[in-house]
C-alpha cells in the first residue's frame, strides 16, 4: 500500500486539523508538507468550504491537486479552475429549509452554491461565519433564492441550539430525505443524502489518473469521520473528537497548534521507506 510515495495523496481536512487555533498553518506543518511533496507525495485538502471562500488559502500553501469542497458535495481543480464533481441538495431542498427556519427563525443560515454564498438570516453568528471564510456573500430571503445548484445549507446558531436542531429535524423526519452534520459547535449543515467528505474522496478515486493511489486522511470534527473511515490509512489530531478518534486508525500524539500533519507525514514516509 505505501510502496511508493509518489502514489500517496494526503487529504487534510482545514479547521483543527491543517489550520491551527490561529487559523494559521504552523512552521513544522508547512516544512513537512512541502518535503513530503518534494519526495513526490501528494497533497490537498477536504474542506466544507466554498470555492469562493477557499481563495484566500491559496497563498498559504501550494496546491496541485483537486480539492474535496462543500463537505464533499463538489471537487474543484484551482489550476485549471474546473469543478470537476458535484452532488447538489434535491429539488425540495428549499422547502426543507424554510420548514427548519419557520421553526426555528432565530438561527442564522446561509445556501452555499458554486456561483457564490447566499445569506438568508444574517445572525451574529452568521456573522462570525462570514467573517471566518472572509467573502461577500450576496443577502437574499430564503424564499428568494434561486433553486437549483444548491450544494449544502449551512445553519449556524448557539451550541445548545444545534443540539436542539438535531432532534427537531429528526422529529420532522427531515433526514430522511436530506443529511446533516455538525461541521463545528456552532454549525449544522444540510448535505445531499449519502454526501460527505468521504463519498467525495471515492468519487476522487474515480478520477483521471487517480488509479492506484493510496489514500492517507486527517480530520478532527464529525464531518471528517466518513473521509477517515473510507481512507486507505486514516488519522486524527490529538484534539479531535472522541467520535473521531473512534474511528481513526491512527490517533496522532500532536494536535493542529503542534504539529499533527507533520506527525502524519513522518509516519507516511516510514511506512513508504520499510515497505
Amino acid at each position: 500500500m505505501f510502496e511508493d510515495i509518489t502514489k500517496v495523496i494526503l487529504l487534510s481536512d482545514m479547521d483543527g486539523t491543517l489550520l491551527n487555533s490561529e487559523k494559521q498553518i504552523t512552521a513544522a506543518d508547512r516544512k513537512a508538507i512541502e518535503h513530503f511533496m518534494s519526495l513526490g507525495g501528494k497533497f490537498t485538502v477536504a474542506t466544507g468550504r466554498t470555492i469562493q471562500s477557499f481563495r484566500q488559502y491559496l497563498d498559504m500553501i501550494e496546491l496541485k491537486m483537486p480539492v474535496i469542497m462543500y463537505n464533499g458535495a463538489a471537487i474543484h481543480d484551482f489550476v485549471s479552475e474546473e469543478t470537476l464533481y458535484t452532488h447538489p441538495l434535491p429539488s425540495e431542498a428549499k422547502t426543507l429549509a424554510m420548514k427548519i427556519f419557520d421553526a426555528m427563525p432565530e438561527t442564522g443560515g446561509e445556501v452555499l452554491k458554486t456561483d457564490g454564498t447566499y445569506v438568508f438570516s444574517n445572525t451574529d453568528y452568521q456573522q462570525l461565519h462570514t467573517r471566518i471564510c472572509n467573502i461577500e456573500p450576496y443577502y437574499e430571503e430564503l424564499s428568494e433564492i434561486e433553486d437549483g445548484g444548491w450544494l449544502k445549507v449551512l445553519f449556524s446558531l448557539a451550541p445548545e441550539d444545534v443540539s436542539y436542531m438535531e432532534v427537531l429535524v429528526r422529529q420532522m423526519g427531515l433526514d430522511k430525505t436530506v443529511d446533516f452534520v455538525r461541521s463545528s459547535d456552532i454549525f449544522l449543515e444540510m448535505l445531499p443524502k449519502g454526501v460527505s467528505k468521504g463519498s467525495a474522496l471515492n468519487e476522487y478515486r474515480r478520477l483521471k489518473g487517480m488509479e492506484g493511489y493510496t489514500f492517507v486522511s486527517i480530520g478532527d470534527f464529525d464531518n471528517d469521520i466518513e473521509m477517515i473511515r473510507e481512507a486507505d490509512l486514516g488519522a486524527c489530531p490529538s484534539n479531535a473528537e472522541h467520535s473521531v478518534k473512534n474511528v481513526a486508525d491512527l490517533v496522532l500524539t500532536k494536535s493542529c497548534d503542534e504539529g499533527a500533519v507533520a506527525e502524519l507525514i513522518g509516519e507516511i514516509i516510514c511506512r513508504c521507506t520499510n515497505d
